[in-house]
């Protein structure tokens, strides 16, 4: 009987231990699992902050309209020479796909129109066998305006043409004597390509009859195109290429007539002493005797023909290069340039800057003392919503100075 309290105060003492053990190693579990977690976050906030410092975003809330192809078009091609076709694509992914199909003599003057499905736009044109290659350098006193990069974005890039009055809200010109400079990646990554080129078509003829100008300058991506590399392209357009039964090569082909016009467009234009490029001007380029129309050429004989580095170094080489070529030079924002490098490029064709698109940039800014203006930022996508929400600008040159253009129409001026 003497024993039992002593055998009960050693238990209690133990089970009291036991708890205090517990107790101690929740703790710890609790604090090592809080480490990890403020550890996860410090690091997810640094690969977020690093992610959206380059341009990365989070796409949500897919509209399904993205699917939706009837009426998609129009897509014209060569039959001969005397004979074009102009195809419309009818149906839906439940029931199947099949042709609206109509055959025009090459002379004609073919009434078309183009579809988007979000909204149910429509807009008219007329298609021409007309198609010249545009001057290098313009001399007026008009105003510029420049965007790039669209990645057709037909949505956003009719909304801000809209905003800043370089169209109505039919899609018609009224930006008067005006230029408007479309710096090069309007194709691929989003499903309204088709759309954005037929708008750039339709824009062409009606500036031209009011005495503006439309100037389609080539980037990396409409090369890419045309070369037959699709490896940003939506895949949209391989399913278009099968119901039309052609191959994706044959969409901006030498016998399409979208490629046939776009492969007579220039990659570098002057415009009222103002260089556009969608890349840039490598500082190499400042040692060869050379003139914009010769450039242009040079790159226009290339559309077609994949590049692949040369071990000659010539000018060709230069200026069709997947890294210092006019269309992909990234150098105004990747490279520790001087101040000379950049002036060097601009006095060898008596310019006072360039714009440039291609490396993404946070907002429309000049660099180097104001001789680069980068305008490539981040539009809204057609069918999704994205995180963080996107918002178009682009560059209105007016009275020799600099102006960022927003999204809603107005402008600050850089």
């Amino acid at each position: 009987m003497t024993f039992v309290p002593i055998v009960l105060g050693r238990k209690s003492t133990l089970i009291s231990l036991l708890k205090s053990k517990v107790t101690i190693m929740k703790k710890r579990v609790f604090r090592y699992v809080k480490h990890i977690i403020i550890t996860f976050v410090i690091l997810a906030s640094f690969a977020l902050s690093f992610g959206l410092y380059h341009g990365a975003s989070f796409r949500y809330a897919e509209n399904p309209e993205m699917m939706n192809w009837d009426k998609d078009g129009p897509y014209v091609f060569n039959k001969n020479d005397s004979v074009f076709t102009v195809n419309y694509i009818r149906g839906n992914q439940d029931k199947g796909f099949y042709l609206d199909q109509k055959e025009y003599a090459s002379h004609s003057q073919v009434p078309a129109n183009c579809y988007f499905p979000l909204d149910s736009t429509r807009f008219e044109f007329t298609i021409t066998n007309k198609i010249e290659a545009p001057k290098s350098t313009y001399n007026d006193t008009a105003k510029i305006i420049a965007i790039s990069d669209i990645e057709s974005g037909f949505k956003a890039f009719r909304d801000f043409l809209i905003a800043n009055k370089v169209i109505d809200k039919k899609l018609n010109w009224t930006f008067g004597n005006g230029h408007l400079v479309l710096l090069g990646d309007f194709v691929d990554r989003d499903f309204s390509t088709t759309q954005v080129l037929w708008l750039i078509y339709k824009l062409e003829q009606d500036a031209k009859q009011k005495g503006g100008t439309v100037h389609y300058i080539l980037g990396n991506h409409e090369l890419k195109n045309m070369q037959g590399n699709f490896e940003n392209t939506s895949p949209k357009y391989y399913h278009v290429s099968s119901i039309l039964k052609k191959q994706q090569t044959d969409l901006y082909g030498a016998h399409s007539f979208l490629g046939k016009w776009m492969s007579s467009k220039n990659s570098i234009e002057k415009i009222n002493g103002t260089l556009f490029a969608h890349g840039g001007i490598h500082p190499d380029l400042a040692k060869h005797e050379t003139n914009l129309d010769e450039i242009n050429q040079i790159i226009r004989n290339n559309y077609y023909k994949p590049y692949y580095p040369n071990p000659q170094r010539n000018l060709e080489q230069l200026i069709i290069s997947s890294y210092k070529g006019i269309a992909w030079y990234r150098g105004y924002f990747k490279d520790d340039l001087a101040q000379k490098e950049i002036e060097q490029g601009l006095n060898k064709f008596n310019a006072k800057s360039i714009v440039v698109g291609h490396t993404l940039q946070s907002e429309v800014n000049t660099q180097y003392n104001g001789k680069v203006i980068g305008i490539d930022v981040k539009h809204p996508k057609d069918y999704s919503k994205s995180i963080p929400n996107q918002k178009s600008e682009g560059l209105l040159i007016e009275d020799g100075k600099y102006f960022r253009l927003l999204h809603n129409g107005k402008k600050k001026k850089i």
